[in-house]
């Protein structure tokens, strides 16, 4: 078996070729072009049976990971952060070159079993797409609201609340009569950035019609948890991908980062909140669980058991939003039964 390890650039591709021995057997660097995987596939033809191991595949090397894929090729998705460790405890070279990279990439696909393989695209990836393009406009929406704050606080006494509409800044800004050189510029400005807003408000619009009909079409389950509608799903089974990475709800909880961390010390042992995790994943469980503390459900009755049982607010919170995960999880995974 020949292990091909790809590090992926924007403009070139440098690949390694290890035996079983993590030896090397050969190296090709070639352009990033139309031709990319027609010549790497040449390249390649005299080293049978193989496996590619390319570093970032979801990243930079998503392009040609998927071109591998559609052809026949058994491609590994092999994270950045294994790569680098194994060049850092590489006892022959430290270095770092795109060819000591490829071959770093190829040694860990060859000593780790349980890498990721590459799929492709199916209609996952346009619900994450359509996620992550939410999370774009929301985030354009959210500066160009906090300027307009910035720039109405120099026009109005005491500024404006802080959930400002539209169509409460036009109301404030026909009101505004300034009449010298930076007064009227900044109602310019003031203007501009309401005219931002607006345009984020339609897409935003145009963008849920979209998002509601790739929900519809993934004919999900998710849904039936409570507190998730068409926007939290299509973060949710985006974000999440092929859930049968996750062998346990505990490892996909710990994935999505609503699953404690040890820490540890000495005969102390106690847990910490995970900042880490898919933090998209986690903001759509947390908005999820608001919604069920806001209403009459289930999850509201064991928040608030939590909080009975001596737990803080955020600490209750944190234990709603593992169940939820874990509902989640079974909602996933009964998806591919159905």
């Amino acid at each position: 078996m020949f292990i091909i390890g790809i590090d992926p650039h924007k403009g070139s591709h440098t690949a390694a070729v290890i035996d079983g021995d993590e030896q090397l057997v050969g190296e090709v660097a070639v352009r990033a072009d139309r031709r990319q995987r027609d010549r790497l596939l040449c390249w390649a033809g005299s080293f049978v049976p193989r496996v590619w191991a390319i570093e970032g595949a979801t990243g930079v090397g998503a392009l040609l990971a998927q071109q591998l894929v559609s052809v026949g090729e058994t491609v590994l998705d092999v994270p950045p952060a294994l790569s680098a460790r194994a060049r850092v405890l590489d006892s022959g070279r430290k270095d770092k070159t795109d060819a000591h990279d490829a071959r770093s990439a190829a040694i860990v696909a060859l000593r780790h079993p349980n890498l990721r393989p590459v799929a492709l695209d199916d209609h996952r990836q346009v619900l994450r797409m359509l996620a992550r393009r939410h999370h774009q406009l929301v985030a354009g929406r959210t500066r160009a609201i906090c300027r307009l704050h910035a720039v109405l606080c120099e026009m109005i006494e005491g500024g404006l609340a802080r959930n400002l509409s539209a169509k409460r800044a036009a109301e404030e800004i026909r009101k505004l009569r300034p009449i010298d050189a930076v007064g009227i510029e900044r109602k310019q400005i003031a203007s501009e950035f309401l005219a931002e807003v607006r345009r984020h408000d339609r897409a935003l619009v145009e963008l849920h019609a979209r998002i509601v009909a790739a929900v519809n079409a993934a004919d999900t389950n998710v849904t039936g948890v409570f507190g998730v509608g068409p926007i939290v799903a299509a973060y949710l089974i985006g974000y999440s991908g092929d859930i049968h990475r996750f062998p346990t709800a505990g490892h996909y909880a710990r994935y999505n980062a609503t699953a404690p961390i040890e820490a540890s010390s000495g005969p102390k042992v106690r847990h910490r909140l995970n900042p880490n995790g898919n933090r998209q994943l986690n903001h759509a469980i947390h908005v999820a669980a608001l919604g069920q503390i806001s209403h009459d459900t289930p999850g509201r009755a064991y928040y608030l058991a939590k909080q009975a049982a001596g737990k803080s607010r955020k600490e209750a919170m944190r234990c709603l939003k593992r169940q939820i995960s874990d509902a989640i999880y079974r909602q996933l995974r009964a998806d591919l039964t159905t």
